[in-house]
């Protein structure tokens, strides 16, 4: 749960050691309007990604199940700064399947805590196979870093790709590939 108190009391520490006056018109409420924001673009750390998987369907289909350009934002946690970007997100049944909304609600819970891209990645694939007991899953993420592109090297555009594979897409090639396909 998100200590709103403490978060506006960073807020005012940060804003005392650039040099600002928090006393001044534009800034008294800011403390207060990011700990709000804070709420919200970290609302998944009160979440639990079993959450959107409880909810399965029986199916006799076990072809796979792919959600593509899932839209998220996230928090870079060594800059705090966001990035953000599409999720491809990919499983095979095991007689069960869940509808297409969890899959996107579970890329939001792991979307809206600090995070690395790359574990962010492994997470939501990891979740589907404790959660859904799936054959296998295929998660890819692209990218755009606001730490690469507003400080540090500056290369507005750059996209980070990361993917990983769990069960039969970790051991079937043409998965892989057919996923990469519809993903394209």
């Amino acid at each position: 749960m998100i200590d709103k108190e403490k978060v506006k009391a960073g807020v005012r520490l940060i804003l005392e050691g650039i040099g600002e006056d928090t006393a001044r018109e534009g800034l008294i409420e800011t403390p207060d309007r990011i700990a709000r924001m804070y709420e919200e673009i970290f609302g998944g750390m009160d979440m639990e990604a079993s959450q959107p998987l409880e909810k399965r369907f029986h199916v006799t289909n076990n072809e796979m199940v792919l959600e593509k350009d899932i839209t998220f934002y996230s928090t870079c946690e060594h800059h705090l700064l966001p990035f953000y970007g599409k999720a491809h997100v990919a499983y095979i049944p095991d007689g069960e399947v869940v509808g297409l909304s969890k899959l996107a609600r579970t890329v939001e819970i792991f979307a809206k805590r600090p995070q690395l891209q790359e574990q962010m990645t492994a997470q939501i694939a990891d979740a589907l196979m404790e959660h859904l007991s799936p054959k296998g899953a295929m998660v890819m993420i692209e990218a755009e870093h606001m730490c690469m592109t507003m400080r540090g090297i500056k290369k507005p555009g750059s996209t980070t790709v990361t993917f990983v594979t769990r069960g039969v897409f970790s051991e079937d090639e043409s998965l892989q590939n057919k996923f990469f396909g519809m993903v394209r």
